[in-house]
């Protein structure tokens, strides 16, 4: 029984031989871009910032969307591991966060778990804080992991990451370590855009239970004309995933992401709570 998941029985055949068929993620990736109008949530974020010392960022609210997607569309929490199917016990989210934002600045591995009663504000809060106490430790329990496994010859690191993938494959990987490694997170997310690059194709990995990787691009303002033929400026993100396909159909990932979109295009819907549901069938 693993620690992180429950195992899921009730499977159609097609699904069942899926993990047979494509044995890794990365025989099974899909890969998807989208162009959001941020133009309504940049508005909405300007207003919620006025009188905020700790501002929220776009990043924040894009989580924030992903959380509520994922638990308006559980199958999204769904990974395979060792050719079987499991729902993730919880929803998580990992990142790098840079010391500075250059050439040889480290790279900090953060871990957020949601709970279904957050929101948005809280959201930016644990981000902020976990962004500040990592770059203040100047160091977190991945990198430390790593630095360790990676100290030995190359001989031995081989071993040593053979062991973990057998451990890997049966769920016997201590929760000390997945608890800490990207590689086990719901959505594994790199904010291209803090760095003025656009999005891109962002493969996943056989390793862990990922089974989502998102890029975000650079806020592009673009000038429209409207139906009164008058210009407007409009703001637009391209936010790309890499999906296992295996844990559900085309059908499903294409009405998630179009609740995504929802979501970030009626930006007060970031107040409530991350379970809430929301149906957009009849809209």
């Amino acid at each position: 029984m693993r620690k992180d998941g429950i195992r899921v029985k009730d499977l159609d055949p097609t699904h069942k031989i899926m993990p047979y068929l494509m044995k890794g993620r990365t025989e099974a990736e899909v890969y998807q871009t989208e162009t959001i109008d941020i133009t309504k949530l940049m508005k909405y974020l300007d207003k919620i910032n006025n009188n905020r010392k700790d501002k929220i960022t776009l990043f924040h609210a894009i989580i924030t969307a992903m959380a509520k997607t994922v638990y308006n569309r559980p199958l999204l929490n769904r990974f395979i591991a060792g050719r079987r199917f499991y729902d993730r016990n919880n929803i998580s989210f990992s990142f790098v966060a840079k010391n500075k934002l250059d050439d040889n600045s480290e790279e900090r591995l953060i871990i957020l778990k949601t709970k279904y009663d957050m929101n948005l504000f809280d959201i930016s809060d644990i981000i902020l804080q976990e962004v500040t106490k990592t770059r203040k430790a100047n160091s977190n329990e991945m990198n430390d992991t790593l630095g360790f496994v990676t100290s030995f010859p190359r001989c031995i690191t081989s071993l040593i990451m053979n062991i973990f993938r057998i451990m890997d494959y049966f769920g016997v990987v201590p929760k000390s370590i997945s608890d800490t490694d990207p590689n086990y997170s719901t959505i594994l997310l790199s904010n291209l855009g803090s760095i003025k690059c656009n999005s891109c194709y962002h493969h996943l990995n056989n390793y862990g239970t990922n089974s989502i990787v998102s890029t975000i691009g650079v806020i592009r303002d673009i000038k429209e004309k409207a139906n009164n033929e008058k210009t407007a400026n409009k703001k637009y993100v391209d936010i790309s995933f890499t999906l296992d396909e295996r844990i559900a159909d085309g059908f499903y990932f294409a009405k998630s992401i179009k609740l995504f979109k929802y979501i970030l295009e009626n930006p007060k819907l970031l107040e409530d709570e991350l379970s809430s549901k929301i149906d957009i069938e009849n809209k």
